[in-house]
C-alpha cells in the first residue's frame, strides 16, 4: 500500500477594501475598452478592428488589383490571428469601411449585398466578398515591410501586427468615425479629401497657423450624402474645439408634374438620416398629412435606387410650397443635428482634439514614419554600395581572384585571402601573385558576394551594368541623407505624396457650406368644431363629429369603454391608477367614420396598458370649468381645481400616492352632495362632499374612512338630493341615499347579506 505524502499549502491572504478592488477593475476594464475597443487612434483614423481587418486582408494578399475573395475567410483569418472578440464585430466593420454613404473614401471594396442607405443589413458573411480599395492600398498599407511602425504580439504572442498603420493622410478627418466607450463617446464628420490634404500642407509649411487660416482650406464636414450645413458661423468655433453641433438640412427641389400639381423632390438627406431614418421620415410625413398638420400632401413615393435618393412628395396645385418644406425642416428629421465630439487616442490615452491639433498629430507621424523609412533605405542602400564596390574591385583584378579559387582547398581558405589576404595552403602560378592576394583587404559582405559571384557577370555589359548600378546607389544615397539630415526636404517628400494622393483619389465637394435662416412655419388655423373622442375595450382611440355620432349613439355607448366629447383643437387627458395624467392631442389620433379602427392609445401617449389602466377620461377644455375629487385605494381624498391640469408636458404626476395605494376614482364634482365610500369588507360611508379639503394635485390628501388592516376602498359612488340610486350588493338591492350620512374618517356602516 503506498504511502500519501501530507503536502503543506502555503496561502497569503490578502486583506484589503472590496471597493477598490471593484473600482481598479472596473477602471482597467473601462481603458481597454476605451483604447484597445472603441476609439480610433489619431494617426492612421483606426479602431482596432478596423485596422486589424485591413491588415489580414494585407497579409492574404487581396489587393486592390487582385481578384475578390469570401468575407468569411477574411473574417476567420482575422479573428483565429488578431481580433478573438467574436465574427460579428469584424464583418460590422468591414461592412461599414465598404459603405460609400457613410465612409467619404471607402476603403474596402465589397462585392455583394453590403446592405443601403435606407438600412437593410449586408448579406450574410459566406455570401459577399470583398478586397482593399487603392487609396486603402497606397495611403495606408504602403510601407510596412520598410520598419516604419512599430509590430507587436497578438492575442496569444504567435503572430506580430502593426501598432498603428502609416496612413499617409489624415483618416480620422476624411472618413469620420464614431464609438461609445465607457463614459466618453467619439463623434467625428467625414470630410473632403482634398481640402484635408490641403490643410496638412499649410500647417507643414507654417506650423503657427492659426484655425481659422486652416479653414480656408477644410471649409468643413464633406458628408458622403452631400445635404448642406446650415451654420457656417459657428464651425471655426467648433473646429477650435472639437466639440459642437453642426445643423445639417437634406436638399429640396420643386418640380412640376404634368396635371399641374407641385412636387417636392428630396435628392439628398442629412448624413443622421442614414438607414432606418428614411423610414421613420416618410412616417412623420404621412403622420402630418393624417394629422391635418400638412392638408396639401397627395401623396408620397420613394423613388430612391442606385442612382442616389428621389423623395418625392405630391402637394395640391394651390399649396403653400416653402411653408411646406420649412414645415418639413421644422417638424421632420429633413433638419438634424450632428453633435461634433473630436475624441481619439493620442500618446496613448484618449484627447478631445480640434482640427489644427489633429494636423500635427499626422504631420508629426508622418515625419516619424518618414525618418524610419529613408532610414531604412539609407541602410539598405548602404550595404548595396559596399557589395557593388567591392564587385567592382573584383573585376578589376579577376584574374588574381580566379587563381586565388583555383589554388584554395575550400571556401574558408579563399574567403580568408578576400578578406585578411592570407595566402597560406593557396597554390599560386607565380610569386607576384601571392604578394598581390596578401594585400587583398575586401569586407565580409563583399567576399560573400565575389564568392557567389556568376561567371556571365565578367561580360563587359554586365560590368558596364555594375557600374551604372552603383551609381544610381550612390545617387540613392545622397538623396536619402539629404531627407534625413534637412527636414525641408522630408516635408518635400511628404507634400509630394500627398499630391499624389490628391491628384488620383479627390473628388469634388458633396456638402454646401452656408449659413442658413431658420425655418419659420406658418401654422395652418384649423376652424375649430366640436367632435367626441370614442375608445373602446381594447384602448383603441378615434375622433368622430357630432352628426356621427348623434346617428350611431346607441351604438358607441354599447361598444366603446370611454366617450368624450371636445374641441379638435384641445387635448384629451387621462387619469390612471398610479397616479398619472397623460395628456393627447386631439389632432394626433385619427379622424374617420364610425366604423374605422382607430389608433392603439399607447401610440400616441405615453399611457402604458400593460403598467397602468385608466381610471378617468376627460377634455381639458372641461376640467378647467371643474374641481375633481380623488379616492385612492387606501382611503386617501381630497379636492383639487381643474386648472393644475392644464399643463403642456405629455406626462405629469396628477396626485401624490403613499407606498402600495393607487387611485380608484377621480370624478368632476358637478351637482354631486354626498360621496358613497364602499370598502371590500362591506363597509359603506356616506358623508358630504363638502368635509374634502382641497389642496394641491401634489398632496396625498386626508383619510375620508377608517380600515381594518386588510380592507380598502373598492368602489365609489356619488349621490345627489332627492335623486335616489340603487346598488346592487351580492344579490340585495341597497338605496344609497337612505345609507345613514355619517362623518369624513369615520369606520362607516357595515352592510350584511343574509
Amino acid at each position: 500500500m503506498s504511502k500519501i505524502k501530507d503536502t503543506e499549502i502555503h496561502e497569503e491572504i490578502i486583506k484589503t477594501e472590496y471597493s477598490e478592488i471593484m473600482q481598479k477593475s472596473y477602471i482597467d476594464y473601462a481603458m481597454s475598452v476605451i483604447v484597445a475597443r472603441a476609439l480610433p487612434d489619431v494617426r492612421d483614423g483606426l479602431k482596432p478592428v478596423q485596422r486589424r481587418t485591413l491588415y489580414d486582408m494585407h497579409e492574404l494578399g487581396i489587393k486592390y488589383d487582385k481578384p475578390y475573395r469570401k468575407s468569411a475567410r477574411i473574417v476567420g483569418d482575422t479573428m483565429g490571428k488578431y481580433h478573438p472578440h467574436g465574427d460579428s464585430s469584424i464583418y460590422d466593420a468591414l461592412v461599414v469601411m465598404s459603405q460609400d454613404f457613410k465612409k467619404g473614401l471607402p476603403l474596402v471594396d465589397g462585392h455583394g449585398n453590403f446592405g443601403n442607405i435606407e438600412g437593410d443589413g449586408a448579406a450574410a458573411m459566406r455570401y459577399t466578398e470583398a478586397r482593399l480599395q487603392k487609396i486603402t492600398q497606397l495611403g495606408l498599407l504602403e510601407d510596412l515591410d520598410k520598419d516604419v511602425v512599430d509590430f507587436i504580439p497578438n492575442f496569444d504572442e504567435t503572430e506580430k501586427e502593426p501598432s498603428v498603420l502609416p496612413a499617409k493622410f489624415p483618416n480620422l478627418l476624411v472618413n469620420g468615425t464614431e464609438g461609445i466607450a465607457v463614459g466618453m463617446a467619439t463623434n467625428i464628420p467625414p470630410h473632403n479629401l482634398g481640402e484635408v490634404i490641403g490643410a496638412m500642407k499649410a500647417y507643414m509649411k507654417d506650423e503657427s497657423i492659426s484655425t481659422s487660416h486652416l479653414m480656408r482650406y477644410v471649409q468643413g464636414p464633406d458628408f458622403p450624402t452631400g445635404g448642406i450645413v446650415t451654420n457656417k458661423d459657428e464651425l471655426l468655433e467648433i473646429y477650435k474645439t472639437g466639440q459642437g453641433k453642426i445643423k445639417v438640412r437634406g436638399k429640396v427641389e420643386v418640380e412640376k408634374s404634368k396635371n399641374g400639381k407641385t412636387n417636392v423632390v428630396i435628392t439628398e438627406i442629412p448624413f443622421t438620416m442614414v438607414g432606418a431614418n428614411i423610414t421613420k421620415f416618410l412616417q412623420d410625413v404621412a403622420a402630418l398629412a393624417e394629422s391635418k398638420k400638412a392638408p396639401d400632401i397627395v401623396d408620397i413615393s420613394n423613388q430612391s435606387s442606385k442612382e442616389g435618393i428621389r423623395i418625392v412628395i405630391e402637394l395640391r396645385k394651390d399649396a403653400n410650397v416653402d411653408n411646406f418644406i420649412n414645415l418639413l425642416y421644422k417638424k421632420t428629421k429633413l433638419e438634424d443635428t450632428f453633435g461634433v465630439n473630436m475624441l481619439a487616442i493620442a500618446n496613448g490615452k484618449p484627447e478631445t482634439m480640434g482640427l489644427k491639433r489633429i494636423l500635427k498629430e499626422c504631420v508629426d507621424f508622418r515625419y516619424e514614419v518618414a525618418t524610419r523609412k529613408y532610414t531604412n533605405l539609407l541602410e539598405k542602400e548602404q550595404a548595396k554600395r559596399e557589395v557593388q564596390e567591392g564587385l567592382i574591385k573584383a573585376c578589376n583584378v579577376i584574374d588574381l581572384i580566379i587563381e586565388i579559387l583555383r589554388g584554395s582547398k575550400d571556401r574558408a581558405m579563399a574567403k580568408a585571402c578576400l578578406i585578411e589576404g592570407k595566402t597560406t595552403g593557396i597554390k599560386f602560378k607565380t610569386k607576384e601573385s601571392e604578394v598581390m592576394a596578401k594585400q587583398l583587404m575586401f569586407t565580409e559582405p563583399q567576399a560573400n558576394a565575389i564568392l557567389e559571384m556568376r561567371l556571365y557577370k565578367l561580360i563587359g555589359l554586365e560590368i558596364d551594368a555594375l557600374i551604372k548600378e552603383h551609381n544610381d546607389t550612390m545617387a540613392n544615397i545622397f538623396r536619402y541623407e539629404d531627407i534625413l539630415s534637412r527636414r525641408d526636404s522630408m516635408a518635400q517628400v511628404i507634400i509630394n505624396e500627398l499630391d499624389e494622393l490628391k491628384k488620383e483619389f479627390s473628388r469634388p465637394r458633396r456638402t454646401v457650406i452656408d449659413n442658413c435662416e431658420e425655418a419659420v412655419v406658418e401654422e395652418i388655423k384649423i376652424p375649430e368644431m366640436d367632435v367626441v373622442f370614442i375608445m373602446d375595450r381594447f384602448g383603441y382611440a378615434k375622433i368622430i363629429d357630432i352628426p356621427t355620432y348623434e346617428r350611431n349613439e346607441e351604438a358607441v355607448l354599447a361598444e366603446f369603454k370611454y366617450i368624450c366629447r371636445c374641441k379638435n383643437t384641445g387635448k384629451i387627458c387621462l387619469f390612471t391608477n398610479i397616479g398619472q395624467l397623460h395628456t393627447i392631442k386631439v389632432m394626433d389620433l385619427p379622424f374617420g367614420k364610425f366604423r374605422d379602427k382607430g389608433k392603439p392609445i399607447d401610440n400616441v401617449s405615453n399611457y402604458s396598458s400593460a403598467s397602468e389602466n385608466i381610471i378617468s377620461i376627460a377634455s381639458q377644455s372641461d376640467l378647467n370649468l371643474f374641481r375633481l375629487i380623488f379616492v385612492t385605494k387606501q382611503s386617501m381624498m381630497k379636492i383639487v381645481d381643474g386648472g393644475e391640469f392644464d399643463v403642456a408636458k405629455k406626462t405629469v404626476a396628477a396626485t401624490k400616492l403613499a407606498d402600495d395605494d393607487e387611485v380608484v376614482s377621480v370624478v368632476a364634482i358637478k351637482d354631486q352632495r354626498n360621496i358613497v365610500l364602499k370598502s371590500v369588507d362591506g363597509f359603506f360611508l356616506r358623508f358630504p362632499i363638502e368635509e374634502i379639503p382641497e389642496k394641491k394635485k401634489a398632496a396625498v390628501g386626508v383619510r375620508g374612512m377608517k380600515l381594518s388592516p386588510k380592507d380598502y376602498v373598492e368602489e365609489v359612488f356619488y349621490t345627489q338630493n332627492a335623486v335616489e340610486q340603487n346598488y346592487d350588493y351580492n344579490g340585495k338591492t341597497i338605496v344609497l341615499n337612505s345609507i345613514k350620512l355619517g362623518k369624513r374618517d369615520s369606520k362607516g356602516t357595515k352592510i350584511r347579506v343574509n
